[in-house]
């Protein structure tokens, strides 16, 4: 049986972190396990490449069907494969709201309050534009401005100036509210995911050993204690020991799954699948929070970016030999160029609604081909109330667990939304926008709450944000405590989005890696 002092669960965007970091100085023998491979290929380092992203990339999940969307099946990609879902996302560095996390301090979780927080992001950050009071300059993720966007992209930010709508030039900064061009994890020119921040740096060192391809199967426990890890390998199982402790970085959906399969979770639902009881934990896998989106859609004559007529191939097939050579053009696109953060309700505490402008056109996640020229917008429910589970479908780890997001139960989020699909109406009919003579291609009386709300839940799904199934808290009902530890075993802790004890208002990526790096200063100081 192998031994490490650590063993990483997990390579993503926390994963990646809390094992690099551990690993770093050499003083410690980490092992860090993860399901996929490498990633390490043109079509995931080519931001441009997004949308073609091998599905071995991608585990493609999929929700239970959705009563608050008239039935539908939703669609739930997650990275699979070191960097995680930053392997596989549309790079937009954003943190959340200052109100976010001083709420998780209110909410009993010590020491995760805002001024808390912003050191580890700042530590994580090698921001392009230098170091002050809210960025980082010397850390492994990259972060950087766009050099190519599209002028589409620009047009929506003065569309919505034209709106007397805040600009911003910095999401990140002192203030969250406002539109304007979205920063990205790239270097370079290509996508900089956490794998590539804190893995390969140092994937060769002789303490650091990285397992791909290796399936966990579950946590190994004796007498209250996490001991090491089940694992399966090219169709053989084997345990690997851990002598200090088990870090589980698998994801808002795989880290219940994991947690459920070892024995760990609501005690009948275990049952139910004929596994043994270790420690009847409720909170497992339920507290699911996602945010609901709604895109709406324009075509337009021009061809706004990337055109499906044999002179747009053409183009596309430069761009691509120019990306291959100097890393620059339009290939180093994140597709969500632009956005913005606007309150719609005015009982919000900050920011409710997120908006994405992509310049092209989008339908079911990209999955629907459409050979027109125009452009979207997506409009997100920031702080949705409608809260889901994630539960097992089976005993074999390597099936999907079952994933309900209960999307639109409460009718506080439908209302957001609605107002916010009615912004992005107003915002398309300013001149900037209306320059590109855009035709709406799911028109709907906006005055018509009904309608809308029918048009909402025939279209809305996720914009790839699942959180919360592994909650922290202060209080015993909580899987994990403020330092991250699961509460009732010794020898593991929990370091992704699913210890979120509410989503934040914006992308969740940056804050996975500054929950990586929280949890790698946690287990150290445990030393």
């Amino acid at each position: 049986m192998e031994s490490f002092d650590y063993i990483v669960i997990g390579g993503g965007s926390a994963g990646s972190a809390v094992a690099g970091r551990l690993a770093v100085d050499g003083t410690r023998r980490v092992c860090l396990l993860e399901a996929g491979g490498r990633n390490d290929n043109v079509w995931i380092k080519t931001p441009g490449f997004m949308p073609f992203i091998p599905e071995k990339s991608n585990y493609r999940y999929e929700t239970v069907p959705q009563k608050g969307l008239n039935g539908r099946t939703g669609y739930q990609p997650r990275g699979r494969g070191l960097g995680g879902s930053s392997a596989i996302n549309a790079m937009v560095y954003i943190r959340g709201h200052r109100w976010d996390y001083d709420n998780w301090a209110d909410m009993g979780c010590t020491g995760w309050a805002y001024e808390d927080v912003l050191p580890y992001f700042k530590r994580a950050e090698a921001n392009e534009r230098g170091g002050d009071d809210y960025h980082g300059s010397g850390g492994p993720l990259f972060v950087s401005d766009q050099t190519a966007a599209n002028a589409a992209s620009h047009a929506f930010v003065e569309a919505a100036a034209a709106l007397q709508l805040r600009t911003n030039s910095d999401f990140n900064g002192e203030r969250q509210d406002g539109f304007g061009l979205y920063q990205v994890t790239q270097h370079n020119g290509e996508r900089w995911s956490a794998a590539r921040a804190y893995v390969e740096p140092i994937r060769e060192a002789g303490n650091f050993a990285v397992r791909t391809d290796t399936l966990v199967e579950k946590l190994v426990i004796a007498d209250g204690r996490v001991t090491g890890v089940q694992v399966r390998r090219g169709g053989a199982s084997e345990v690997l020991h851990a002598r200090r402790g088990v870090v589980l970085s698998a994801g808002a959906f795989n880290s219940p799954q994991i947690l459920m399969l070892s024995g760990i979770g609501p005690a009948d639902h275990l049952r139910q699948h004929g596994i043994d009881v270790v420690l009847d934990k409720p909170a497992v896998g339920s507290n699911l929070q996602d945010h609901i989106d709604y895109v709406s859609g324009w075509e337009t004559q021009s061809d706004v970016p990337i055109g499906s007529t044999l002179k747009g191939s053409l183009r596309m097939v430069a761009a691509m030999i120019e990306h291959r050579r100097k890393r620059t053009g339009v290939m180093t696109t994140p597709y969500a160029e632009s956005g913005g953060f606007w309150q719609v309700m005015p009982d919000s505490p900050a920011p409710d609604i997120q908006w994405h402008f992509v310049p092209a056109v989008l339908e079911d996640h990209g999955r629907e081909k459409v050979k027109k020229h125009g452009f979207s917008l997506h409009a997100c429910v920031l702080r949705p109330e409608s809260t889901g589970t994630v539960r097992l479908g089976s005993r074999d780890a390597g099936a999907a667990p079952v994933i309900d997001p209960n999307f639109l139960d409460d009718d506080r989020d439908l209302a957001v939304l609605r107002a916010g699909v009615r912004l992005s109406h107003r915002i398309v009919d300013t001149p900037p926008m209306q320059a590109f003579g855009p035709t709406d291609r799911h028109p709907v009386d906006l005055n018509d709450d009904a309608a809308l709300n029918e048009m909402i839940r025939n279209r809305a799904d996720t914009v790839y944000h699942p959180v919360g199934t592994c909650r922290m808290g202060a209080d015993e009902a909580a899987v994990v405590d403020p330092t991250l530890r699961l509460k009732g075993l010794e020898g593991l802790w929990v370091a992704d989005a699913s210890i979120m004890p509410k989503i934040v208002g914006g992308n969740t990526n940056a804050p996975s890696i500054m929950i990586g790096e929280r949890c790698a200063d946690f287990v150290m100081a445990g030393e």
